[in-house]
């Protein structure tokens, strides 16, 4: 009777209803599936505003996995619907599975040769997806940092930001594990035989288009399809359309490839100089650490990488990267055997860094720990040697030490 009194009204009932559904017996889940779909079209209309902000694009998002879930529309309909709520409120629509489904509907209508949906309309929906999950991922990253910068100060933290902690840390887990899941249906289709005729055939007519070819050149990039003489024509009409932080960093892996890395590295410090927004700062930065590793410039490769964590400290991937280099660093430094395992307790510390400030990388990052402190010197070997409680110095790249546990 008073469908805008309180949104409690909408919440609850939305429990009820899939409660009827999961629980109840035939009759009753026929008519709860029935009335799930107007239930939340009135959501919609009654209630589309919480707290001064739109919610229509979570709303209509909950009706498009309600259909999926339920089976209640065909696969055009319920993609139509994750559309429909992401066209008229993409801000409120960051559910990471709600997400993932918006584009794995399209994807599965390409997969059935529905002809409105191109190859080219697959990657433009890709890159868009990708770019919503990534501007959700940076949204908690600021929020997290806060939190992380508390506690490396020795700041104890308030009951809600430790509860705050936890939620983060759940959504974190849960918009790396569904942008995993995107990258790898995407992964299957786009290969560099594929993107290369396809951007090709695309160029003349999005060659005065920013956004075009930025997202043409990052693909290509992350698909080490960057030696193609094509990404070159996409490089330079970027640059001389919208010379950017991006086109700059384009410039310098044209220049690396071209084995001029001095022009390289001018390139990618312009790169970084012209980027404004610091958590695209740390983006970039971590890119060219990684390049640096690729080429073999371990130490340049860890400097990118902790300039990465000055501006974004919960980037746990640059931890990682700087952990896998210290591990494959390990025969090349220390003068004994057992000082060159040693190296593995700093990458095994590096791992676990990455675990405490990136709860989506918490899995992977510990299990990359616990497999070099497997490689480490045991209990054994540090009897043995009779060393425990001694600092091992290292004058290979890495250049730091460690202290030999104690038994």
């Amino acid at each position: 009777e008073c469908p805008q009194l309180n949104r409690a009204i909408y919440s609850y009932g939305e429990r009820i209803l899939k409660d009827r559904i999961k629980n109840g017996s035939d009759e009753v889940k026929a008519s709860a599936k029935e009335d799930i779909l107007v239930f939340y079209d009135q959501w919609a209309t009654n209630f589309p505003v919480y707290k001064k902000k739109s919610q229509l694009g979570d709303v209509i998002s909950k009706k498009a996995q309600a259909m999926l879930d339920y089976q209640l529309g065909d696969l055009k309909t319920v993609y139509n619907t994750f559309d429909e709520a992401f066209t008229k409120d993409p801000s409120s629509f960051s559910n990471p599975k709600h997400l993932y489904n918006y584009f794995k509907t399209f994807y599965d209508r390409y997969k059935q040769n529905d002809p409105e949906v191109t190859t080219e309309l697959l990657f433009n929906k890709y890159e868009e997806i990708s770019e919503k999950f990534e501007a959700e991922s940076v949204a908690l990253a600021k929020k997290s940092d806060i939190i992380l910068k508390k506690e490396e100060a020795g700041t104890p933290l308030s009951s809600r930001e430790a509860r705050n902690k936890r939620v983060y840390a759940v959504n974190s887990n849960a918009i790396g594990t569904f942008l995993s899941n995107l990258d790898a249906i995407i992964a299957k289709e786009a290969t560099c035989e594929n993107l290369v005729p396809l951007y090709k055939e695309n160029f003349d007519e999005n060659k005065g288009d920013a956004i075009w070819l930025k997202r043409a050149a990052s693909r290509m990039d992350s698909k080490e399809c960057s030696d193609d003489p094509f990404f070159v024509t996409l490089v330079e009409a970027l640059h001389n359309l919208e010379p950017s932080a991006d086109s700059a960093y384009y410039l310098g892996i044209l220049n690396d490839k071209g084995g001029n890395s001095e022009e390289a590295l001018k390139y990618y410090e312009e790169s970084i100089a012209l980027q404004t927004d610091v958590y695209k700062k740390a983006k970039i930065l971590l890119k060219i650490a990684n390049k640096f590793k690729v080429a073999g410039r371990k130490s340049k490769a860890r400097s990118y990488a902790n300039k990465a964590l000055s501006f974004q400290p919960s980037l746990g991937r640059a931890y990682l990267l700087i952990s896998n280099m210290y591990a494959s660093s390990a025969n090349n430094c220390g003068d004994t055997q057992f000082n060159k395992r040693a190296v593995y307790w700093l990458a095994a510390e590096m791992a676990r860094k990455a675990a405490r400030v990136d709860p989506s990388l918490k899995k992977i990052a510990n299990k990359t720990a616990v497999s070099y402190e497997g490689r480490a010197p045991s209990k054994t070997d540090i009897f043995t040697e009779g060393n425990q409680g001694q600092v091992i110095k290292f004058n290979c790249w890495i250049s730091g030490s460690v202290t030999v546990p104690s038994l």
